[in-house]
């Protein structure tokens, strides 16, 4: 839209909210008059769709450390460079990396088959010629819990531990135990390698990768996740009573010392700069798709919703801080790293939001504001929101997405903007985490739902935390 055109519906708004401005509403009409033409322009087309295609046509996969995910930095600092935002810059940091070369598995006995599998993030290698041993079934995690020590020597232990669909994701923290903490568990049975159940909702023979955690003080054990169908498929045939063997074979490499990096952008504030409203998603992905959902359409969300602000001429009083966080999937190593870096400044983070759970259409706001004066505002934001199918609610734990973690764990509030994720996890670390999935109407409604929520803060001086006693 034409910046002379949107100053001309602005003063139509500003007329309909009335003609006294008064600085005592928080926030004030004319701010409110902005935020409505803001969601309004989102909604009939933002640049969302076109940067997350950029970004995974361009660049394709991001894993972590890796030349890939290199590029993806550059590709970064040189669209947000183009679009004219301020202090672009990388924040670089150190990391110890891992990449996939190749992985396999098949039923060696009773059946003979083979099998859809993906090496977890961080597993070791197998020898060469693969590993080859009798498979032990567990339904759940606990149960392998209780297994007794030494009862799985020379086997290679297999957790069903099926996850569940839902609207919020809210089953993923429990399920995502067996990837993570499961191979240790394994290994402390006496298991020489490990098998799960993809942690995903789909029943199509793409399995699910993601981050495994060794402990320090268990052998490290190769693991690998089955795709949904062929964990059916395994899981018939121990059914049977016959003996199960199973061969698996996966070759990895570790690259110490690896680089990775926080990408930042600003539209810089009027009045007091130094606050900052802090915006993103995470910029690396997994490597077997293109990672669009994950977390590519976040990407394009917000660097969307900062390129609207910015180009309708608007001049938020504080700064609002775009940041593409690195290393998000191998344990939130940019994230981190930024609380690091800035923790002589995060009293000024007034509040962070991040985009991280696909294209969906966001249907919950939430905030863990801790004044009267921010409850306020969020009502505000709220009801601007009501229009385009988004309503508030509570949440018992602070939430914005989890590269806002290590910010709340310092004190910083946070806002979340819920999408509905009811097929996310079809999807999710996958094969198929590709572009095509994405609508471009539902990422316009994410980009108002950001735009509105970054504006309306940016251009108050309302605070969200308590203040000391």
């Amino acid at each position: 839209m034409d910046i002379k055109v949107f100053r001309l519906l602005l003063l139509a708004v500003v007329f309909c909210f009335g003609a006294n401005v008064t600085t005592a509403q928080v926030p004030s009409r004319e701010s409110l008059a902005h935020a409505e033409l803001l969601r309004k322009q989102a909604l009939a087309g933002s640049n969302a769709m076109a940067i997350v295609t950029s970004l995974t046509t361009e660049v394709g996969p991001r894993l972590a450390g890796t030349e890939a995910e290199s590029r993806a930095r550059a590709w970064a600092v040189n669209a947000l460079t183009e679009k004219g935002f301020a202090n672009v810059r990388t924040e670089y940091f150190v990391m110890d990396a891992w990449k996939r070369h190749a992985e396999s598995a098949e039923i060696v006995a009773p059946y003979a088959q083979p099998l859809a599998v993906t090496a977890l993030g961080g597993s070791v290698s197998t020898e060469e010629n693969g590993l080859v041993a009798e498979v032990s079934m567990f339904e759940t995690l606990d149960e392998l819990k209780r297994a007794p020590e030494g009862s799985l020597a020379g086997r290679i232990a297999y957790v069903g531990h099926a996850m569940q669909r839902t609207q919020d994701g809210s089953s993923y923290g429990y399920f995502n135990k067996a990837r993570t903490a499961g191979p240790s568990i394994a290994a402390s049975k006496g298991a020489t390698g490990y098998l799960i159940r993809s942690v995903g909702t789909d029943s199509h023979r793409f399995p699910h990768t993601g981050s495994l955690r060794y402990r320090e003080d268990m052998p490290r054990i190769p693991a690998l996740a089955l795709s949904n169908p062929d964990a059916d498929q395994l899981e018939r045939i121990a059914a049977s009573g016959k003996a199960l063997s199973v061969r698996i074979n996966v070759n990895s490499s570790e690259l110490r010392a690896a680089e990775s990096g926080n990408v930042i952008a600003e539209v810089v504030g009027r009045e007091t700069p130094e606050e900052i409203v802090v915006i993103g998603a995470h910029l690396d992905s997994w490597d077997l798709g293109t990672g669009a959902i994950d977390d590519g359409a976040g990407v394009g969300i917000t660097m969307a919703a900062l390129e609207l602000i910015k180009d309708s001429g608007l001049a938020p009083r504080r700064t609002i801080r775009l940041v593409l966080w690195g290393a998000e999937e191998v344990g939130l190593l940019g994230a981190s790293e930024y609380r690091k870096r800035h923790a002589a400044k995060l009293g000024q983070h007034v509040i962070g939001s991040e985009s991280d759970f696909g294209g969906g259409r966001i249907w919950k706001i939430t905030a863990d504001s801790q004044t009267e004066e921010g409850d306020k505002l969020f009502a505000e934001i709220a009801r601007l929101l009501a229009p385009i199918g988004i309503a508030p609610g509570s949440d018992d734990q602070p939430g914005g997405g989890p590269d806002l973690y290590p910010l709340i764990a310092a004190g910083v509030p946070t806002l979340r903007l819920h999408q509905d994720g009811r097929d996310y996890f079809d999807l999710h670390h996958t094969a198929d985490d590709t572009v095509d999935k994405l609508d471009a109407e539902s990422l316009d409604q994410n980009v108002a739902a950001f735009a509105v929520f970054a504006w309306l803060v940016a251009d108050s001086d309302v605070s969200f935390r308590a203040s000391p006693e």
